[in-house]
């Protein structure tokens, strides 16, 4: 062993609590797993190492050189694949826009969300490392999504901040949330009809043109600028791209309607649940828009969501649609998130697309595929390691590891109570129910 690793060991035994700092930098190789990398086909018997947080080398075991000093883990038996990502979560908390109007952009989902929240022990117990956290979809644009990886291991994060993935330029990543269908047609200011819900899109996105025009023209001078509008900063950064609309949508004419708004004012979109998807693939395929779909589960659908079908991933993959799966949380627990993948092979879609459906697909979504999605050398270390095959229901999740961190392991019984307990496993948790709280008022009243 290198005259550093012994050092480093040293210090640790003779400092306790400095040793894991030291052993963090210390390179990890998995040998003899069965490998699905997602980037190539599956390796049967293959090593992986990380290193300061990233993969260092991935290939078949005798064909990976393990560094001088690597502590190396026999993963014999063991599979293991990218970290799975979450395209769409209400995992710690669902406070974003309220009930005073139905478009609220400026909203930001990053100031109400509890990193406490149970709701993200369980996710990585599934083997869940990225997210998407949304806002809810009671409204036609219900605020700023955020991307986050789950950077739970020896030190819990102190703050949700600790959660964020950062830009180039250091600031939060994440999208815009937009709804239409039942859910945000209310009693005014909301729409009451579908026609309506449109309009009241398009007549925002046309304002925030406008007032990207009058900053272009003021060309810096702050005597000419427009009043800050944090509402029409939002759209515009949709309409420049800098931000990937996630829209909520479910029957195949509002399908169609979210495309024609994309089209008409340039942002990228990604349709979220897509129902009635199959009726409307080729359209779908055609407009090049990717889709990120749910299988429900539980606690329950609705009206507008009757012609879901287990197939509809497979027909929109045949269409040439890049498909991802979400869990929407708790609709799908993310505990069981591995399932919706396996049913959509049952109904037809191919074994790779339902991987990629986990992994890079939804990474391609959030704009993240060069960072996660794949074990790909270079990337960050995020990854499963499960006692069987993805697929299988009868597969668990035995640690997840996020940047080379190990955030769950099952051997743990506090992270086993996450991953095998009942509601509110370990600490309480209210769940996510689509549009609950005025359905309750409502029932009430």
């Amino acid at each position: 062993m290198p005259n550093f690793y012994r050092f480093a060991l040293l210090l640790g035994a003779l400092l306790p609590g400095t040793c894991h700092l030291y052993a963090a930098d210390v390179p990890t190789a998995f040998v003899g797993a069965k490998i699905i990398p997602i980037a190539g086909g599956e390796i049967p018997a293959g090593t992986l190492v990380i290193a300061d947080g990233k993969i260092a080398a991935v290939g078949p075991t005798d064909a990976v050189k393990i560094p001088d000093g690597a502590r190396q883990v026999d993963a014999k038996g063991r599979v293991i694949m990218p970290g799975i990502v979450c395209t769409h979560s209400h995992i710690g908390g669902i406070g974003g826009a309220d009930g005073s109007g139905p478009i609220q952009p400026g909203v930001r989902i990053l100031d109400s969300l509890n990193v406490r929240d149970s709701g993200f022990k369980r996710a990585l117990a599934g083997g869940l490392t990225t997210l998407n956290i949304m806002p809810g979809s009671g409204h036609l644009i219900s605020g700023q999504t955020i991307y986050v990886k789950l950077r739970f291991s020896d030190q819990a994060p102190t703050k949700i901040d600790d959660l964020f993935i950062l830009d180039g330029a250091g600031k939060p990543t994440g999208g815009l949330k937009m709804a239409n269908g039942t859910n945000s047609m209310r009693a005014t200011p909301f729409p009451g009809t579908r026609g309506k819900s449109a309009f009241l899109v398009r007549e925002q996105y046309i304002k925030a043109r406008e007032y990207q025009y009058k900053i272009d023209q003021a060309k810096g001078d702050p005597d000419k600028l427009p009043p800050r509008d944090l509402n029409l900063e939002a759209l515009v950064e949709a309409m420049q791209g800098r931000r990937v609309v996630h829209h909520h949508t479910h029957r195949h004419d509002d399908i169609m309607t979210v495309i024609r708004l994309s089209q008409e004012f340039g942002f990228r979109v990604v349709l979220h649940h897509v129902s009635d998807g199959w009726k409307v693939a080729a359209e779908i395929a055609a407009a090049k828009v990717p889709c990120s779909v749910i299988l429900l589960d539980s606690p329950g659908g609705k009206l507008e969501a009757r012609d879901m079908q287990m197939s509809t991933a497979g027909i929109l993959e045949k269409a040439g649609v890049r498909v991802a799966f979400h869990t929407d949380d708790w609709i799908t627990d993310s505990r069981i998130f591995r399932r919706m993948a396996a049913l959509g092979v049952r109904a037809g879609l191919s074994r790779q697309a339902a991987l990629e459906a986990l992994t890079i697909a939804g990474a391609e979504m959030l704009d993240l595929d060069k960072r996660i999605g794949s074990l790909t050398v270079g990337k960050d270390a995020d990854f499963v390691i499960l006692d069987g095959d993805p697929l299988s229901v009868y597969s668990h999740v035995l640690e997840t590891w996020v940047e080379g961190k190990k955030a769950f392991d099952r051997t743990n019984s506090q992270d086993r109570l996450y991953a095998t307990g009942g509601y509110g496993a370990a600490h309480d948790q209210s769940p996510y129910f689509c549009c609950f709280d005025h359905l309750m008022k409502a029932n009430q009243e």
